[in-house]
C-alpha cells in the first residue's frame, strides 16, 4: 500500500485549519463537512468508501463503504486530486474548538486507532476502517461503544481533538487512565481496557461515570481536554428551555440578575 505523499501546514491556534498542497495528480480524501476552500485545478469528486483500492470488486466496495455506517459517517468520501500542472492547495477546517494532530501512519507500523469522529482528512491511499474491540468490558462501558475507527496504510492522516491535546508516550507495562471520553486515539500497540472506579462514594456522587480507560503501554496516546460529547451537553444544559428563559448566568438573583446586568429582555 503506498498513499500519496503530501506536504502540509496547520494554521491557528483554537480554531485550527490544514493546508495541504498537491503535486500534479496526488490526492487528499476527506469527511464530507470538513472543507474550507482550494485552489483552482483542484477537482473535487464524491466517491464510495475511502479510496483505498484494497478490494476493487463490487463487493470489496460495498463492504468498504457499508464499515463507515458501523461508525456513524456517511456512506460517502470526498477526494480532492489536482489536476493541474503545478503544486496547488487545498484545505480542511476542524469541526468545533480544538487541535488538528498529523499522524505519520509510516511511523505507527501502518495503522493507528482512533475515535469514531476524530478523523478528518488522509492521503489518498489510506484506509478508513473500523476496529472491533473483542472485550465485552471495553464494548459496554469504554465511551467509545465496541467501533472504533482504525487508519492503515503508509501516508499522512489528521485527526482532530476537542479543546487542549495532550501526548503521552507510554513505556512497556506503563499505565494511563483517562476518562472514556477524552480518547481520541493511540497505536496500535497500546493495550485499551476499562477500569472500575470503585467506592461508594466515587460511584454514586463523583460525578466521572463508573469506569475509567485503562491504556498501557508501550505505545503513544492522544487524550483531548474537552470531547464534544461534554461540550454538547454543557451548551444543552445552559440553553433556555419551556419558555425561552435563561438560568439567569448562575445569578441567585435570576431574572433580577439580569436586569441589574443591564440586560432589559423579558
Amino acid at each position: 500500500m503506498n498513499a500519496h505523499e503530501i506536504d502540509y501546514q496547520i494554521y491557528g491556534e483554537e480554531m485550527q485549519y490544514v493546508e495541504i498542497e498537491l503535486d500534479p495528480q496526488e490526492a487528499v480524501i476527506a469527511e464530507a463537512g470538513s472543507f474550507m476552500m482550494m485552489d483552482t485545478d483542484i477537482q473535487m469528486n464524491t466517491i464510495f468508501g475511502d479510496g483505498s483500492n484494497q478490494d476493487n470488486s463490487v463487493l470489496g466496495k460495498i463492504f468498504s463503504a457499508g464499515k463507515r455506517i458501523l461508525t456513524g459517517e456517511s456512506l460517502f468520501m470526498t477526494a480532492f486530486l489536482n489536476v493541474g500542472q503545478g503544486k496547488k492547495l487545498v484545505s480542511f477546517a476542524s469541526p468545533y474548538p480544538g487541535k488538528i494532530v498529523p499522524i505519520d501512519l509510516s511511523e505507527k507500523n501502518g495503522k493507528f486507532i482512533c475515535q469514531k469522529d476524530a478523523f478528518l482528512c488522509a492521503a489518498q491511499g489510506v484506509s478508513v476502517g473500523i476496529e472491533f474491540s473483542k472485550r465485552l468490558g471495553r464494548g459496554f462501558f469504554g465511551g467509545e461503544g465496541f467501533i472504533m475507527q482504525k487508519l492503515e496504510g503508509d501516508g499522512m492522516a489528521f485527526v482532530h481533538a476537542g479543546g487542549t491535546l495532550a501526548k503521552k508516550v507510554l513505556s512497556a507495562g506503563e499505565v494511563l487512565r483517562v476518562d472514556t471520553g477524552c480518547i481520541v486515539g493511540f497505536s496500535q500497540t497500546v493495550d485499551y481496557d476499562i477500569e472500575f472506579i470503585g467506592g461508594i462514594r466515587n460511584t454514586i456522587f463523583g460525578g466521572e461515570g463508573l469506569f475509567f480507560a485503562k491504556l498501557t503501554g508501550p505505545g503513544t496516546v492522544y487524550i483531548q481536554s474537552l470531547p464534544f460529547s461534554r461540550l454538547a451537553g454543557r451548551v444543552w444544559a445552559a440553553a433556555p428551555k419551556g419558555g425561552g428563559k435563561d438560568k439567569g448566568e448562575g445569578s441567585i438573583l435570576g431574572g433580577l440578575g439580569d436586569l441589574l446586568d443591564g440586560d432589559n429582555r423579558f
